[in-house]
């Protein structure tokens, strides 16, 4: 009956790690890169959490000419700023800016979508 006593398993919580790498000073900032479906076939390509210290509409100017697509720099209260793209061009971003550009790191992007 002791051992029983004993062997009574411990709270786990599985979030733990997760909440601990959020509330950090030294937390990771990730590039999201998301794709939204507008209108039949057509979609719209958002990228965001860039540093500030880049500049969006440079970086804009570089995508359009090298994808033939067109796009633009929002504002976003929340977000800050954010860069959309005509098209699905997830991959095409995410390869500019780690090999072409270098601006980010292949581990810092995350891709969402369908």
């Amino acid at each position: 009956m002791s051992e029983l006593d004993v062997q009574v398993p411990t709270t786990f919580d599985p979030f733990a790690d997760a909440k601990a790498e959020d509330s950090g000073a030294g937390s990771k900032e990730y590039v999201h890169i998301r794709v939204q479906q507008r209108n039949g076939r057509k979609s719209l390509t958002t990228v965001q959490g860039l540093k500030k210290e880049f500049s969006y509409n440079k970086i804009l100017k570089d995508l359009k000419k090298e994808f033939c697509c067109n796009g633009t720099v929002v504002q976003d209260p929340e977000l800050g700023q954010v860069i959309q793209l005509q098209g699905d061009q997830r991959k095409n971003v995410s390869t500019f800016l780690v090999q072409q550009a270098g601006i980010v790191k292949k581990e810092r992007i995350k891709i969402h979508g369908f």
